[in-house]
């Protein structure tokens, strides 16, 4: 057995995985000194500050398989103690450069590297990704050996190293464009025009620059290289401002344990339902708990398999983390992203985008508040006012064995908590009974955290 050692070795790190995402699994025990990502053989290598902190790594994932956008990855020990910054092969070249993250102090300019590049950048395009973490004064872009690369500047330190968690690793547009982000040793950029390659929004009265090399020196002239057309959709990472201000509400600005907050795939497979009693209606109701959901289809080839299409990616990710492994109708679900980036509209596709029962277009922040995996209490709102116990067991008790009910009332409105016997029978009454009539009023029913009525 290798022996410990503050280097850990990660494998199965799929192209989908980001530099980022590892990171995530890690940081909870320990501060990270360096990491690489070795692609060629889908490994990484990731180094702790200490040994201590990596043998946390390795006892918390030792009883927990770790698993990122879907793939089960697995750590061990590396056989390295340390890892260098330039590892060399006997030709002198570069097998692999290893990322410091103590060489880079922050910095209100960010260093940023585009990698599948298949459309093109501009300033706008930059902007957009960048400006939702704060005031952007200038972007400078320009060709390197590296590739299609860009400087921003922040107004503030805070606003760059925000933005380079929130977006580091992710991508553009779908399945291209990836961001590779690193701070820049730059104190100050000096822009000369206002154009597609350059901008600074401190000085909009500066001239465009018709011909010539960037404005700024030494940077290389990134104009007229790509003659592809951008795609209509808008660019995947960054957030819509709405959607950003109701996570920031809902989490205090610090995500769930295990959510990365940078996945960008809105579609989940969902496998192992029970085929005699899943339909797309029950499957809403589930996921909606976790989401606004856009469609969901069917698998006729493979009955006990569906695709749900959510909102965005983090909604997608905030399904997958807490309905993976979940009970119903007798079947352990198997919930993964999906390799189809969304479902296309079809006869046999339900469209759920205009569905008034979505629950995240109004009080988005209180609803990612209340997400959690399933539990044995359910809690039921929008009651009619003359609601009993007797009636919310005659309606739910044909689900499982009802332990405890309480109703009571909430600004005027009557609610309701209904305790079951297992995890399973809640979540069967949710999916069958969200949505339905009590005396002309249509409940709506979600999990509850609390452990006891």
């Amino acid at each position: 057995m290798t022996e410990p050692s503050k280097v850990l070795h990660v494998r199965n790190v799929g192209y989908e995985i980001t530099e980022n995402d590892l990171l995530q699994l890690v940081q909870p025990f320990g501060v990270v000194t360096k990491s690489v990502m070795l692609r060629a053989k889908n490994q990484a290598l990731i180094q702790m500050q200490d040994v201590g902190s990596a043998v946390n790594v390795m006892q918390y994932y030792a009883n927990i398989q770790p698993s990122v956008r879907g793939r089960n990855v697995y750590i061990q020990f590396s056989s390295h103690q340390e890892l260098t910054t330039v590892d060399q092969n006997p030709q002198g070249r570069n097998q692999y450069i290893t990322r410091n993250f103590q060489d880079a102090p922050p910095n209100r300019i960010l260093l940023v590297t585009i990698h599948h590049m298949l459309y093109p950048m501009t300033v706008e395009v930059l902007h957009q990704v960048f400006s939702p973490y704060g005031f952007v004064e200038k972007i400078v872009t320009f060709q390197k050996s590296a590739g299609f690369q860009a400087l921003i500047q922040y107004q503030s330190h805070q606003s760059a190293l925000s933005a380079i968690d929130a977006l580091q690793g992710r991508n553009i547009y779908d399945g291209c464009c990836q961001l590779d982000i690193q701070f820049s040793n730059l104190s100050e950029l000096q822009v000369n025009y206002n154009n597609e390659r350059s901008r600074d929004f401190t000085n909009p009265a500066l001239p465009s620059e018709q011909k010539g090399r960037s404005s700024q020196s030494g940077y290389g002239d990134a104009g007229g290289m790509y003659g592809l057309q951008p795609p209509a959709t808008r660019a995947v990472a960054f957030p819509q401002m709405g959607d950003a201000a109701a996570i920031t509400a809902a989490f205090s600005g610090s995500l769930p344990p295990g959510i990365s907050g940078t996945n960008d795939r809105c579609t989940v497979l969902v496998s192992n339902l029970n085929p005699d009693k899943i339909d797309e209606d029950k499957l809403f109701n589930l996921f909606s708990l976790y989401g606004n959901i856009v469609r969901i289809k069917l698998l006729r080839s493979k009955p006990d398999h569906a695709l749900i299409q959510m909102g965005d990616g983090f909604q997608a990710e905030l399904a997958v983390h807490f309905l993976k492994g979940a009970l119903l109708f007798g079947k352990q679900l198997e919930v993964n992203f999906s390799k189809y980036p969304n479902i296309t509209p079809a006869p046999d596709t339900h469209d759920y985008s205009n569905s008034n029962l979505n629950r995240f277009n109004r009080n988005a922040a209180k609803n990612y508040r209340y997400c959690c995996s399933p539990t044995k209490m359910i809690h039921l709102s929008t009651l009619p006012q003359e609601i009993t116990d007797d009636d919310l067991v005659t309606h739910l008790e044909e689900h499982g064995t009802i332990v405890n009910t309480k109703i009571f009332e909430a600004n005027g409105k009557k609610q309701a908590l209904v305790l079951f016997e297992t995890e399973e029978e809640a979540a069967e009454a949710l999916v069958c009974k969200h949505a339905t009539s009590i005396d002309g009023s249509v409940i709506r029913i979600s999990f509850s955290q609390l452990q006891s009525i």
